[in-house]
């Protein structure tokens, strides 16, 4: 034991700084791996390389020579099969690794990031509005925000509308008599960009029967890209919003608005990290010098500026 800890020690004092960064990255990267294979269909194959590899050391140590040779061919075309079976989760691991908000655009373009503010309000506004006229109709809906990756394989199955959004244009869009309810809206640059697009369903196996084909394809597109799904439930009146493969349930057109102010708008210039450890520190001292008035008419004017 004192042999293994003296060679720990020699190998700490022999490390620099390059070695050090190296670590961090393989750590981070092997990190990174196991959070896929926990979140995916991947654990899957995972337990079956076990379980392969275990029938491979009993047939090798009982001397099986039938057994050995079944699993040389196994493993031979595992690599083969795993591609064409998990193709999804490989194309959705390699879409999330190609994710960057920078862009040429925003190199030499001025980034004006309060009349990109406004124009995702009004568009929030209209969403809302027309989930507010569509509850009372007692009619479902389904409105996709498309983000930084973008959907043409699905605005291909719908029809191109290029419209602004309005109130009136997507009630209209869902009303149980038109051509395009039945398919999901998507829009693109606060633009209502094509109607009647068929989405992927999820894979999740573990949702009940009382989840619905429009909640089941709003996950499957929170799935497969970083867009934002809002569902209105035709049988229940409920609103609910998929993010990242999650789904959110609201019960009034007041909450669904601050959950999609919360995911949409972009930041000010001003504004600060709110959800980082800067904006938690501020946050304690402004509890501990009890200035809430500055809070309250903060939330007064967002709300204010979604009513318009």
């Amino acid at each position: 034991m004192a042999a293994f800890f003296q060679n720990v020690k020699l190998v700490i004092e022999q490390m620099g700084i390059n070695d050090i960064i190296d670590i961090a990255i393989v750590a981070f990267l092997i990190y990174k791996l196991i959070t896929f294979v926990r979140d995916s269909r991947v654990q899957l194959l995972v337990k079956g390389i076990i379980v392969i590899a275990a029938a491979y050391a009993v047939s090798l140590l009982l001397n099986l020579q039938m057994m050995t040779s079944v699993v040389q061919i196994i493993i031979q075309n595992a690599v083969i099969a795993a591609l064409i079976v998990f193709q999804p989760e490989i194309r959705n691991a390699l879409e999330r690794m190609g994710r960057s908000r920078l862009s040429v655009a925003s190199i030499f373009s001025r980034d004006d990031k309060s009349v990109e503010r406004g124009e995702m309000l009004s568009t929030i506004s209209s969403v809302v509005e027309a989930y507010r006229l569509l509850q009372i109709k007692k009619m479902g809906a389904l409105v996709v925000f498309e983000r930084e990756v973008l959907l043409s394989e699905i605005t291909k199955t719908g029809t191109v509308v290029d419209a602004r959004p309005s109130a009136s244009l997507l009630s209209n869009i869902f009303f149980n008599k038109a051509a395009l309810h039945d398919g999901a809206v998507v829009i693109r640059n606060n633009r209502v960009h094509a109607a009647g697009c068929i989405l992927p369903l999820t894979h999740n196996t573990e949702l009940g029967v009382s989840v619905g084909t429009r909640h089941r394809a709003a996950l499957g597109i929170s799935e497969n890209s970083d867009a934002v799904a809002v569902v209105l439930s035709e049988e229940t009146g409920l609103l609910s919003v998929a993010v990242g493969g999650e789904l959110k349930r609201f019960a009034t057109p007041a909450e669904l608005t601050e959950e999609l102010m919360r995911v949409l708008l972009p930041m000010d210039e001003n504004d600060e990290d709110k959800s980082g450890f800067i904006g938690r520190i501020k946050r304690l001292f402004k509890k501990k010098s009890n200035n809430k008035t500055g809070d309250t008419q903060e939330q007064s004017s967002d709300r204010e500026e979604a009513d318009e």
